[in-house]
């Protein structure tokens, strides 16, 4: 499902067929994901996450549901853990930051290594060693946001833009070969000794217009463990 509808994406510069114009508008949905670590409808997902002080796990994605938490790596005796064992809080609500709590003061007798004379959920995720969990669940916006939707719009016709030079850049530039429709054909590159660095794909979309559009929504906590 598109952020944006094809209308939307042709009143900010996008042409072509509907198909070429869904087909530039998911490119740019998923720029928009890599750059800002979210994703904007619910989606289900399997993120890992490092466990920190008090079994505080941040997770990397605006939650919705979770549906099994197990430690990661997992050991080969490590069972999902049962919801009692854990409560989960989501940036949904405000004041509340996308999370699992592990419930390391509590017990449960009626789970083996997890009784309350075996040191309860602490106890067992001791014994089991693991540093990390795996949390699987639903996972993002309800719906795109306002802002979001004109991004992914924008940079639907950006990225178009960008992969059809201009005629008077194919005479600029002898190395770009233009058809009669203005599509670039050919792109050699005559310089063995380029310098330049590849940028990260997370570090921006490739507009500094749909940039300042996402700032707002970027997710990037210090204690994610990987996705």
């Amino acid at each position: 499902m598109a952020y944006c509808s094809i209308q939307a994406a042709r009143d900010a510069g996008c042409t072509g067929t509907d198909a070429e114009v869904a087909a530039w508008i998911q490119a740019g949905r998923e720029r928009i994901e890599r750059y800002t670590q979210q994703v904007f409808e619910p989606t289900d997902l399997a993120v890992v996450a490092d466990v920190g002080a008090g079994g505080l796990v941040i997770l990397p994605r605006r939650v919705r549901t979770v549906t099994s938490v197990t430690p990661s790596p997992a050991a080969d005796d490590a069972p999902s853990l049962p919801s009692s064992a854990y409560r989960v809080t989501s940036s949904d609500v405000l004041g509340q930051v996308d999370a699992v709590h592990l419930a390391w003061g509590g017990y449960n007798d009626l789970v083996v290594g997890a009784e309350s004379y075996n040191g309860g959920w602490l106890g067992l995720w001791e014994r089991w060693g693991a540093q990390q969990v795996k949390v699987a669940g639903s996972f993002g916006y309800a719906s795109a946001p306002l802002l979001v939707g004109q991004a992914n719009a924008l940079l639907a016709a950006h990225l178009q833009a960008e992969a059809a030079p201009s005629d008077a850049d194919a005479a600029e530039d002898p190395s770009l070969q233009v058809d009669d429709e203005g599509n670039n054909v050919a792109i050699e590159d005559g310089d063995d000794d380029a310098s330049s660095e590849p940028v990260s794909p997370a570090a921006s979309t490739g507009s500094t217009q749909v940039d300042a559009l996402l700032v707002g929504y970027l997710n990037r906590p210090s204690l994610i463990g990987g996705v």
